[in-house]
């Protein structure tokens, strides 16, 4: 799994981190704010023959679930850690909020013969007036060992670099998971470096490996990236 860093992370909700708010002068009265984020539409994407990219549904929250169960993913996403019906309706509903406020492009990653979910992808906007996004996934067990994840990340690299124009894409990995780092590899991300204390996880900062892939690199699965 690649951290969803910056966005979302596990301290305080990505949604907040990439409003808008309006700034005030020293005397209270309100200064000139920039113009919000446009909404966003979140596209249903075919990633392969099996798997099918689309917005979160309510429907989802049995994926929720077992996501909550992973020792790992509530600990680097707003998943969360004590499964209820309403905190999982809560988080559907942030994924929705995170469209809405131009903070980014939220998956769920569906099944196709079946239309189960068994994991997510988003594209984070927080830094595009830098020019630069980043991806985060995660996969829960069920999920695993099927190629879906490369071919989710692969499906939503080719689409940010070719049909958006972002001119850079970023993934943040634990130094450890050397699993996510080799899907990573395999799309076309490049090691670039390693980020010390980069993110909270639990408890704790750790470090995290960041891989990145600009629309000028190359081909994504065969294909020219850069839009132009």
């Amino acid at each position: 799994m690649a951290a969803p860093a910056p966005d979302p992370h596990p301290g305080p909700d990505p949604v907040r981190d990439a409003d808008v708010r309006s700034g005030t002068d020293p005397d209270g009265t309100d200064a000139e704010a920039p113009p919000r984020p446009d909404p966003l539409t979140v596209p249903s994407m075919s990633a392969g023959p099996d798997f099918v990219l689309r917005p979160w549904e309510m429907s989802d929250l049995p994926l929720i679930r077992e996501a909550a169960q992973d020792p790992y993913i509530p600990l680097i996403t707003t998943v969360p850690s004590r499964y209820s019906d309403r905190a999982a309706e809560e988080f559907v509903r942030r994924q929705w909020d995170r469209a809405a406020t131009g903070a980014g492009y939220p998956f769920a990653i569906v099944r196709s013969r079946d239309r189960r979910p068994v994991g997510a992808i988003g594209l984070w906007l927080r830094d595009l007036p830098e020019g630069r996004a980043s991806i985060g996934y995660w996969m829960v067990p069920y999920g695993r060992g099927q190629g879906v994840t490369r071919a989710a990340l692969r499906t939503v690299t080719g689409w940010a670099l070719r049909d958006l124009g972002i001119p850079r894409l970023q993934l943040f990995i634990e130094p450890w998971n050397t699993a996510s780092a080799r899907i990573a590899v395999d799309v076309g991300y490049r090691h670039e470096g390693l980020l010390r204390g980069w993110q909270q996880v639990g408890d704790e900062r750790r470090d995290m490996a960041v891989y990145g892939l600009l629309n000028s690199d190359g081909p994504v699965d065969g294909r020219a990236v850069a839009s132009n």
